[in-house]
């Protein structure tokens, strides 16, 4: 029966053309490029690779959205924007996976994140030179910092003036975000009480009209995908922008295998709609999430490939990381209003780089961050980090104060550990593939910087004239599981994210990360991703692939 779901009305995409059948597939007979995931660093490739010509098919696994009617101001309707499917988790911190930090659909997790948008520092590529711990980048903030200036610009990212920490000071291209929320106004007043200093958030949020989308008016429902589109996603901007250049998208496709001939990858086997397809290409690359790249290359072993492809190293799932996100709500005497206006609009990131006094290497990012009602009461009902459970009259008690909660949210660096990993296990999902398993704990330095961070916003709190009242254990975003670095014994990938066993097979995105950084990631997703197209535009046209 035809299904009337209208986020799945149409699975191809090219040229005007949408249609839910696969018969008239455009690059059916071979592309240039195959990308696996729509998603930051997908949809930059597709549009990067496609502008310079290139034959581009893109399979995504969910829907292609569509922001006026698909997309509500509900919060809970709309957690269908994360991927749903099973995940199981292990390990002494098992991590939450879902809406906060991976995506399903064309966009991935740029449709439904805040839209803070961060470079990483210069000690961030070069921990363990600096600072003894984690591991060294192949490459250099250097290297990366046109491709920041490209991005930013491309998108118009707004932000303030002057950026006080790290290598780029700013000015951003468009202006900073106006008026902020009373939060983050707070927020910005108790910095500046207790010395530290703190700025206006930079955001991939238009503070002005740009490129036909009009500029954000407040709404707060970022997190819930942004119906007037004035925050950036893949969605809205570079994968139509790709389409117009040539380029095919194929969503509600779910690849399930990478084939291989021994030497390089001959295809990729997707299913729609309960039917197999193969596409083939010159060069693929898996743009998918942390834990779905190194599911899919470990599912497709082979007898030459027996550990799963690119794993000769057996680095394939390993170190994974996910940001440390605890957050402090404090009640205070006047209203806050949690809900009003973009989640994060203010942060400080004074606590950033390592302090040897502090009892622990690296450092995090302070956020002022909004929430929206039911996200507030899931979280303090039972993700309290003393491990208490907050129930009945005393939930609905706490809630009926919502209007004078004050929020602040830690973004900090995780180190990586080989422990920490995605791994297969003998659970198969609806198409025939292993269940991926997750496992995660944090070690001793992780624990000191949360701890170190949950007293300064305890005392950010404070200095707002309220009282710290609930501390939720969380994590954001996921980083690693395939990453880079100069030593095949080692690392997955270069440092272009091409693999070191199969010279056709790249991978994109969070998963090559060596390490997390203090900073929101999607910025530096999205510029590695616009510097593996230079490398590939470079490559096709000398013949390499």
């Amino acid at each position: 029966m035809e299904s009337h779901d209208r986020v799945t009305h149409h699975s191809d995409h090219y040229d005007g053309y949408r249609s839910k059948q696969l018969d008239k597939r455009k690059y059916a007979d071979g592309a240039d490029v195959c990308i696996v995931g729509a998603g930051a660093a997908g949809s930059v490739l597709a549009y990067e690779l496609s502008q310079a010509g290139l034959k581009v098919v893109v399979i995504e696994a969910g829907p292609y959205w569509n922001p006026q009617t698909d997309f509500a101001s509900d919060e809970l309707a709309m957690k269908n924007l994360g991927w749903q499917e099973t995940r199981l988790v292990e390990g002494q911190n098992p991590l939450r996976l879902g809406h906060n930090n991976s995506g399903r659909g064309v966009g991935g997790g740029t449709v439904h994140f805040t839209g803070v948008f961060l470079r990483f520092h210069e000690s961030d590529f070069m921990t363990k030179t600096v600072d003894g711990v984690g591991e060294d980048w192949p490459i250099r903030y250097q290297d990366l910092a046109p491709y920041y200036d490209k991005i930013e610009r491309d998108i118009a990212v707004s932000g303030p003036d002057h950026f006080p920490w790290g290598a780029f000071r700013g000015p951003y291209p468009y202006p900073v975000r106006e008026p902020i929320s009373a939060n983050s106004q707070l927020f910005r007043e108790a910095c500046a009480k207790l010395g530290m200093e703190s700025v206006v958030a930079p955001l991939a949020i238009l503070s002005a009209p740009f490129d036909g989308r009009p500029p954000c008016i407040n709404r707060g429902f970022c997190n819930q995908g942004c119906m007037p589109n004035a925050k950036y996603s893949g969605l809205i901007h570079h994968i139509p922008k790709a389409i117009q250049a040539g380029a095919e998208v194929l969503s509600d496709c779910m690849v399930t295998q990478v084939l291989t001939d021994g030497s390089k990858v001959t295809g990729v086997v997707f299913q729609h709609q309960g039917q197999s397809y193969k596409q083939t290409a010159r060069v693929y690359i898996l743009a998918g999430f942390v834990v779905e790249t190194p599911r899919l290359l470990l599912h497709s072993a082979t007898p030459h490939f027996p550990d799963g492809l690119a794993n000769s190293s057996g680095w394939v799932g390993k170190a994974i990381m996910p940001h440390s996100s605890q957050d402090v709500y404090g009640i205070l005497p006047e209203e806050v209003r949690l809900y009003k206006g973009t989640p994060v609009l203010a942060l400080s990131q004074h606590f950033y780089e390592t302090d040897r006094d502090r009892g622990f290497a690296r450092g995090y990012t302070l956020n002022a961050h909004g929430s929206r009602p039911v996200a507030m009461a899931g979280s303090i009902a039972h993700q309290r980090q003393d491990g208490t459970f907050l129930w009945g009259r005393a939930l609905r008690e706490n809630m009926l104060d919502y209007n004078y909660y004050a929020r602040i949210t830690l973004v900090g660096e995780v180190l990586p550990h080989p422990d920490n990993r995605v791994t297969l296990s003998d659970e198969k999902d609806e198409y025939g593939m292993p269940v991926p398993k997750v496992t995660f704990s944090y070690g001793e330095n992780d624990k000191k910087l949360i701890n170190h961070a949950i007293e300064q916003m305890k005392r950010l709190i404070e200095a707002m004239g309220g009282k710290p009242a609930h501390v939720i254990d969380d994590t954001a975003h996921l980083m690693g599981g395939c990453r880079m670095g100069k030593d095949p014994a080692t690392s997955v990938v270069d440092e272009y994210g091409q693999t070191h066993d199969i010279p056709n097979l790249f991978i994109a995105g969070a998963a090559t990360f060596v390490t997390s950084s203090g900073s929101n990631p999607t910025n530096t997703v999205m510029a590695l991703a616009a510097r593996t197209a230079d490398r590939l535009i470079q490559g096709m046209r000398h013949r390499e692939f």
